[in-house]
């Protein structure tokens, strides 16, 4: 967390959220007993689930990436409990609704915090959906389809956290 010199999986360029994408999704399958295949597909499915996330939102945001990460690893963890494309698609947006809009303020030792959070979110999202519970259209950032709700979460990485970013940078360097 704090840019420690041993090796870790990386997801959209952070190790932080290589480590939220991949370690919720394991722990979860060796507590099922899921095979090597279902585990593999779930780890698969939570990186690519994060990076579609991560992607129109850019390198640098204040939009914490880790949101994105834990809502990747709810996707995997749906997956593992043997949801399909309707359970993982709420899972990402009721985890997406909890927590979007947590700060990125630099990879320190707070991420631990925040990564707990946004896995809770997404473990939160498909409990939340698989007892009949979701965010709809209009609540918050949350619109009708998951790709419009992608989409609005992209515009506020990378367009609503555009002088937070700058504001953040100014506080780090002392300014």
């Amino acid at each position: 967390m704090n840019g420690c010199e041993l090796p870790v999986i990386i997801n959209s360029g952070s190790g932080n959220q290589g480590i939220t994408v991949s370690v919720p999704v394991l722990v979860y399958a060796r507590e099922l007993n899921v095979g090597e295949e279902k585990k593999y597909r779930a780890l698969t499915l939570s990186n690519l689930t994060a990076i579609h996330q991560k992607t129109p939102i850019g390198r640098l945001s204040a939009y914490c990436g880790a949101v994105s990460a834990g809502a990747g690893a709810g996707a995997g963890i749906a997956y593992l409990n043997g949801g399909g494309y309707t359970e993982v698609v709420h899972t990402v947006v009721n985890a997406l609704a909890i927590v979007s809009g947590i700060v990125c303020d630099g990879a320190k030792a707070s991420c631990a915090a925040k990564i707990a959070s946004a896995v809770d979110a997404g473990i939160l999202g498909y409990n939340m959906y698989i007892r009949g519970q979701q965010f709809y259209g209009g609540d918050g950032i949350v619109t009708k389809g998951v790709e419009a709700t992608l989409k609005n979460v992209g515009r506020l990485g990378k367009e609503g956290m555009k002088e937070t970013n700058e504001e953040i940078i100014k506080m780090m360097i002392g300014e």
